[in-house]
């Protein structure tokens, strides 16, 4: 057990008036199993006897930060192309390749990722195909890729504009065109919806004689259909995000919108739908068409209109060990203070559907925590200790 005292806490939950909490001498109780057990301001909590009992007097607890699009251990740092597994680029339809498959735990980026203070990655395969495959949510520490799991799979993947249409253009394939893009997806709803509707068929008339012949493809997205899982769709532009809400009302899945670079013009549209944006990577050049309106103000205009709003590194394209550098960089530029936190913590956390499990600090969610050495949305402070499932996995010195 470990009590942790003296901090300024922000657990990133709601009072009984539905205010943000947090308390400025509060206490974390971290019980034996790698739970929360409790928390609140001093006086309130009971603290029990016998634990490893942390000093943090001046210090500021939150929740782990939570990275909700990269591709951390897929496109491993520092080893080149043999290192990159994020897009298989055979085939613009690859639904059934799954991002853990190709995930390596050893890629340092989940050490940088710890040292920053963020205890949970959404890995997703690339954006070079219309529909790219299965993403998993995995903690920053661990072994094993399955003791790291969080949820899996955690969407599937897919992609509007200029990747897809440049991937398979260049190969003189399908979709070499926007129109091809859009084209493609809509063809493998349709068949996804046939084959469960056989599916479902085969399984009412339980003939031994005839057995049912799976599709991998068409299942992967069936989970789409059914609404098990959102497609996570990668779209920049205003007209690529209206042409994935216009799929998307066809056929009446759930859906993230991944980048968002210019949602904030059609930031009505998002509201309307009740779909959430996983914005950024705002801390590149804009090195692509796709980019040109792209502004840091983005995030801070769609959390006014009323859009839940996580932040992206989209790691390696910028590493994820700056997206608390990608959180200051949005309150600067209109982001209000006060809300900023939720798009690193409880936003993603639910988002991904695990607001239960990470993403605040409260009983019986994940022991993942961070102590800073001060205000996280200072540029000069910087993650103390760092706990995943209630251990110690990082520590300054």
């Amino acid at each position: 057990m470990i009590i942790i005292k003296g901090a300024r806490v922000l657990p990133m939950t709601l009072d009984a008036k539905g205010h943000d909490q947090s308390w400025d001498r509060g206490v974390v109780v971290i019980g034996d199993d790698g739970k929360i057990s409790a928390v609140g301001p001093e006086g309130e909590v009971k603290v029990p006897q016998g634990g490893e009992v942390v000093d943090a007097s001046g210090k500021v607890v939150t929740p782990g930060y939570i990275d909700a699009h990269t591709h951390v251990g897929i496109g491993e740092m520092a080893v080149g192309k043999d290192g990159a597994d994020t897009n298989e680029s055979t085939d613009p339809v690859t639904p059934q390749v799954r991002a853990i498959d190709a995930t390596y735990p050893g890629d340092s980026a989940f050490a940088d990722a710890l040292a920053a203070g963020i205890t949970a990655v959404n890995v997703m395969p690339g954006s070079g195909n219309v529909i790219g495959g299965l993403a998993v949510l995995m903690k920053t520490y661990g072994l094993r890729i399955d003791d790291m799991v969080v949820r899996h799979p955690s969407g599937l993947k897919a992609a509007m504009g200029e990747n897809p249409k440049r991937n398979y253009g260049d190969q003189k394939k399908m979709p070499s065109t926007r129109m091809g893009v859009a084209g493609l997806m809509r063809e493998n709803l349709v068949r996804a919806s046939n084959y469960l509707k056989k599916r479902e068929a085969a399984e009412l008339a339980n003939d031994p004689g005839k057995p049912f012949e799976r599709d991998l493809k068409m299942e992967a997205i069936g989970m789409v259909l059914r609404k098990e899982i959102p497609m996570r769709w990668h779209a920049h532009r205003s007209d690529d995000i209206l042409t994935a809400l216009r799929i998307r009302d066809e056929f009446g899945f759930d859906m993230v919108l991944d980048h968002a670079t210019e949602a904030h013009l059609i930031a009505d549209e998002l509201v309307k739908r009740n779909i959430p944006a996983v914005v950024g990577p705002n801390l590149t050049a804009k090195y692509k068409v796709e980019l040109k309106g792209r502004t840091l103000t983005t995030p801070g205009i769609l959390v006014r209109a009323g859009v839940k709003v996580a932040l992206t590194t989209d790691h390696w394209v910028v590493p994820v060990q700056y997206l608390p550098l990608a959180l200051i960089m949005a309150v600067k530029e209109g982001l209000d203070r006060g809300q900023a936190l939720k798009l690193v913590t409880c936003n993603p956390a639910e988002i991904m559907g695990v607001g239960d499990r990470i993403g605040s600090l409260k009983p019986g969610n994940d022991a993942d925590l961070v102590i800073w050495s001060g205000d996280p949305l200072d540029i000069y402070q910087r993650p103390e200790k760092v706990y995943v499932n209630g251990q110690k996995v990082y520590e300054v010195g």
